[in-house]
């Protein structure tokens, strides 16, 4: 056709491509715009949750705490195990605090301690309970022997400590006593460091000492180790066993066969996360007696 620019014919569709790729990429801002927009939403509700689970640990510490302080009895022994748990509790409490609350597994931790913590309360209310109890049996055991004569009386009581004398020497001729305690680091490789970069697992070393008099057969051995900054450390393999009447939580643990001899033994300590500096201990139990305890300072 006469009259026509064959340059703004090329150039039209040149237009309608560019026009094309912009729309294009305003599409795919708005995507992406969208996407950052859910991810942030998504990030801030999560935290928003973490900090609602952290509140509401805090308010069961809390409750805890009160419950502990209207705990009482008579009893001097139990109203120091008492002080010791309200102070445990209150270190507790401060330490939550303290932890971000997007701190997973410090969070997970401190849930286990108050379940635990719980526990233990509950031992002392069973204990209280049957304290009280046996101490009106024997008010009403007292009143009864007060009507006995003086001389039965006395040769009751002198049989009395007799047998008591006797039953504690046999009872502590027949704990169970261990010897040699330590605590090493090992790496990777098998070999014993005391740098906390490189451990990868705790071994605990001792010996079962020699007696006749203690139970034969089967005893496991567990042992509680805690980090610089006192918290216990656990892994899957954790157990709970009884000592002096109390739920405790073990960090490992492992079954001998105790025949009166001495038995060498080690127990080791895997699955930790991770290992800082500081001094970390390691107590030794079975579940009729405390046989030691170790340090171990990691730099």
């Amino acid at each position: 056709m006469e009259g026509q620019d064959p340059r703004g014919a090329a150039r039209n569709p040149q237009e309608g491509k560019l026009k094309n790729i912009m729309y294009a990429m305003i599409a795919v801002a708005v995507i992406l715009a969208a996407a950052l927009a859910y991810i942030w939403y998504e990030r801030t509700s999560l935290v928003n949750d973490l900090k609602v689970e952290k509140e509401d640990l805090t308010a069961q510490m809390i409750a805890l705490q009160n419950d502990y302080a209207s705990l009482s009895s008579d009893y001097e022994t139990i109203n120091s195990q008492l002080d010791s748990s309200r102070e445990e509790v209150s270190q507790l409490i401060e330490r939550i605090k303290k932890t971000d609350a997007t701190n997973r597994a410090k969070i997970r931790q401190y849930e286990k301690e108050l379940g635990t913590l719980r526990s233990i309360m509950r031992s002392y209310i069973v204990q209280i309970d049957s304290l009280n109890t046996l101490n009106q049996k024997l008010t009403a055991d007292a009143a009864a022997a007060r009507r006995e004569a003086a001389e039965s009386r006395r040769q009751s009581e002198q049989l009395s400590k007799t047998v008591e004398s006797l039953s504690d020497q046999v009872a502590i001729g027949a704990q169970m006593k261990g010897r040699g305690i330590t605590l090493v680091g090992y790496n990777s490789s098998n070999k014993v460091t005391d740098r906390s970069s490189r451990v990868v697992r705790l071994m605990t070393s001792l010996s079962l000492v020699e007696n006749e008099l203690a139970p034969k057969g089967p005893v496991r051995v567990y042992i509680r180790v805690k980090g610089p900054d006192g918290i216990l450390l656990t892994n899957e393999e954790q157990r709970t066993f009884q000592f002096n009447g109390e739920p405790l939580i073990s960090s490992a643990s492992r079954e001998v066969d105790y025949q009166g001899k001495e038995v060498e033994m080690s127990i080791y300590l895997n699955d930790i996360p991770e290992f800082v500096r500081g001094i970390y201990t390691v107590e030794v139990y079975t579940e009729n007696s405390m046989l030691g305890s170790a340090e171990l300072m990691l730099r």
